[in-house]
């Protein structure tokens, strides 16, 4: 993976995490329920493993695959 499409991975998990926390603040605005906070967390860190690592470990396997050993 190019070094400099790591930039773009990072830019897109600030958005998802700024989104789970713009999702926080709405549901908490003037209660307490301890139940959706939790689901929408969830939903951040599930989308955030599928959509930002999943494609950068796959990059990584592929790149390390692709490179020549060095004995």
């Amino acid at each position: 993976m190019a070094t400099g499409k790591i930039g773009y991975y990072i830019i897109a998990s600030a958005i998802v995490w700024g989104a789970v926390i713009i999702g926080c603040s709405y549901v908490l605005k003037g209660t307490g329920c301890y139940d959706e906070i939790r689901n929408i967390l969830i939903g951040g860190v599930l989308a955030h493993l599928v959509l930002i690592w999943g494609p950068l470990t796959v990059g990584a396997r592929k790149n390390k695959e692709g490179s020549p050993k060095a004995d």
